[in-house]
C-alpha cells in the first residue's frame, strides 16, 4: 500500500513511518524542512517538502495514495491557536477532497468532543467537524490522552522547586499515552482499512496526578515528590516565566481547567477502549529519569 504521513519525523510520525515501511509499504513523509530529506530517505521513505498551509502541495502529496495520516503541527507563534488548528484542518480537508484519497487517519485528542473551553483541543474539535463534511471519505479520528512526554517540560520545576504540579488537584484522574502507542494504533488503522466516520480513543495508562508524581519521583530518587495544585494565575505566570508565549500559556491554562473540572475526560471514561497501550507509567518513568539526569 502507499501512504502519505504528515508530521515530519515527529514523536508519532517517525515510528509510524518505520512500522509501515517495515511491513513493506511505500511511505511519503511531509516535512516543512529540507534539512530532513536525508533522514527521511534513510528511513526508507520519500520526502515531500512543503507547507501544510499550501493546499496545492498537499493535494499533490495526497494524490494516488491508499490512505493518509494527518496531524496539525504545533505553532507557538500563532496569534489564535484555535483558528490556526482549525484553518490547517480546513486546508487538509480541501486537499483530501481534491486528491480523491478515500481513507484518512487523523490525530485528534481526548476532549475533542467539546466545542470550546479546552485550550488547543478546541481547534481539533473544529477539525473533526470539518472532516465530517467530506463525502465518500472514510475518517478515523484518533483521540489519545495526555502525552507522557509533556512532563519533560516540568523537569526544571522539579529541579528548582522540588514539586510537580498544575492547575488541577492531586486527586484528578489522568489519561496518559506514549507516542509509540499512538503510532502503533495509527499503523494498525491505516493497514487494516475502515469505513465510515468514527473515533478511537488511545491510552497507555490511567492514573491520578498524585500517583503520577509518586511514580516519576521514585524513578528520579525523589519518592516524596509532591503534586501541588496551582490556581490559574499561578499556572499562567509559571508558564510565562518558563518562556511560553502568552497565547499558548493561556490556552494551556484553559486545558488545565477542563482537566480540573473532569469534563475533558468524561466522554473517554464513558467509552473506554477495550485495551490500553503497552507503555505503562512505570515504563515511561524510566525514560523520564534518563531525561532528568541529562
Amino acid at each position: 500500500m502507499n501512504f502519505t504521513i504528515t508530521g515530519s519525523l515527529g514523536h508519532i510520525s517517525k515510528p509510524l513511518a518505520g512500522t509501515l515501511i517495515a511491513a513493506g509499504h511505500q511511505v511519503t513523509i511531509i516535512s516543512s524542512s529540507a534539512d530532513k530529506v536525508k533522514a527521511i530517505e534513510q528511513l526508507g521513505a520519500t520526502a515531500a517538502i512543503g507547507s501544510v498551509e499550501d493546499v496545492a502541495f498537499l493535494t499533490a502529496a495526497f494524490s494516488g495514495k491508499d490512505a493518509v495520516y494527518t496531524m496539525v503541527p504545533p505553532n507557538f507563534g500563532a496569534s489564535n491557536i484555535r483558528e490556526f488548528i482549525a484553518g490547517t484542518g480546513k486546508k487538509y480537508a480541501d486537499a483530501i477532497k481534491a486528491s480523491g484519497v478515500k481513507q484518512v487517519v487523523n490525530l485528534s485528542s481526548i476532549g475533542a468532543h467539546l466545542d470550546g473551553g479546552t485550550g488547543p483541543i478546541s481547534g481539533l474539535h473544529d477539525v473533526e467537524q470539518t472532516y465530517s463534511k467530506l463525502d465518500d471519505v472514510a475518517i478515523k479520528h484518533l483521540r489519545p490522552g495526555f502525552f507522557y512526554i509533556n512532563f519533560f517540560g516540568n523537569i526544571d520545576m522539579i529541579k528548582h522547586a522540588g514539586i510537580l504540579g498544575s492547575n488541577y488537584s492531586a486527586e484528578t484522574p489522568l489519561v496518559l499515552v506514549h507516542p509509540n502507542d499512538i503510532a502503533a494504533v495509527a499503523a494498525e488503522e491505516l493497514q487494516q482499512g475502515f469505513t465510515g466516520k468514527s473515533i478511537r480513543y488511545i491510552a497507555s495508562d490511567e492514573s491520578t496526578a498524585e500517583n503520577l508524581a509518586s511514580v516519576l519521583g521514585a524513578a528520579i530518587g525523589k519518592p516524596e515528590l509532591p503534586w501541588v495544585e496551582f490556581n490559574d494565575e499561578e499556572a499562567l505566570q509559571g508558564m510565562l516565566q518558563a518562556g511560553l508565549p502568552e497565547v499558548m500559556a493561556k490556552s494551556y491554562v484553559e486545558m488545565g481547567d477542563a482537566t480540573r473540572s473532569r469534563k475533558l475526560y468524561k466522554h473517554y471514561f464513558n467509552n473506554r477502549p477495550s485495551s490500553l497501550g503497552k507503555i505503562k507509567l512505570e515504563d515511561f518513568a524510566v525514560e523520564f529519569a534518563k531525561a532528568f539526569t541529562r
